[in-house]
């Protein structure tokens, strides 16, 4: 291939759903030509959280037309808990990273922008390249959806599909909320919730280790 035929493949990947106590961890990573940049930045694609539910859900398709390729993955609670209280030297930041180099691995892009959950975004780096089957540029900084379009894109894919998963729980299982801790019918529907199906909560949060230390408590104080 001529050299000046060669167009540079540029990814991007951004997480929602960190936070919560409730559903997955969603992770989303897109394959653009960089020459298409532009038309993401044209569509109105920024950061998911700069934009409303209708307006992530009205770009989503609109980025999946424009990309060369994506890919989501879905990270169910109890691999968070496995993580975290796995007790094998796992921790939610290695997870996610873990997930990413998959990402890259399947999408192959020359370049990658990467928004960074560890303080130390040189470690997270170097993480990452030990587990690439090929030599990628790597762009790891925080809040890397804000700065680059293409970061923005894979955000907004992100955060549909967590809402989507969400949207899914309540229909299963009643009205949660966002799933966030600091939100009122949220924490209702744990206290009602989370004996009944913990299958949908992040056992390792301190709000539902919370609700086990209580009833252990309670029951003690009965006997």
């Amino acid at each position: 291939m001529d050299f000046l035929e060669y167009m540079v493949l540029v990814c991007g990947i951004d997480e929602a759903g960190r936070g919560p106590v409730i559903g997955p961890l969603v992770i989303a990573g897109v394959l653009v030509k960089e020459e298409n940049l532009d038309r993401l930045k044209t569509l109105g694609v920024k950061d998911s959280k700069l934009l409303s539910g209708r307006q992530r859900e009205e770009l989503y398709n609109k980025i999946i037309a424009i990309v060369e390729t994506f890919k989501i993955i879905f990270v169910p609670p109890k691999e968070i808990d496995d993580a975290i209280d796995g007790g094998n030297g796992m921790n939610l930041n290695w997870l996610e990273a873990n997930k990413t180099a998959e990402i890259l691995n399947e999408l192959q892009p020359d370049k990658a922008y990467i928004d960074c959950p560890s303080p130390n975004t040189w470690k997270y780096e170097q993480f990452l390249k030990k587990q690439l089957k090929k030599n990628i540029e790597l762009v790891v900084e925080h809040k890397v959806d804000v700065n680059y379009v293409v970061a923005s894109a894979a955000s907004i894919l992100a955060k549909v599909e967590r809402d989507r998963a969400i949207e899914k729980i309540k229909e299963k299982y009643g009205d949660c909320g966002p799933g966030y801790q600091s939100n009122e019918k949220t924490q209702r529907f744990i206290r009602e919730n989370w004996e009944k199906h913990p299958e949908i909560f992040r056992k390792s949060w301190a709000t539902y280790k919370n609700l086990v230390k209580e009833k252990e408590q309670k029951n003690l104080g009965e006997f």
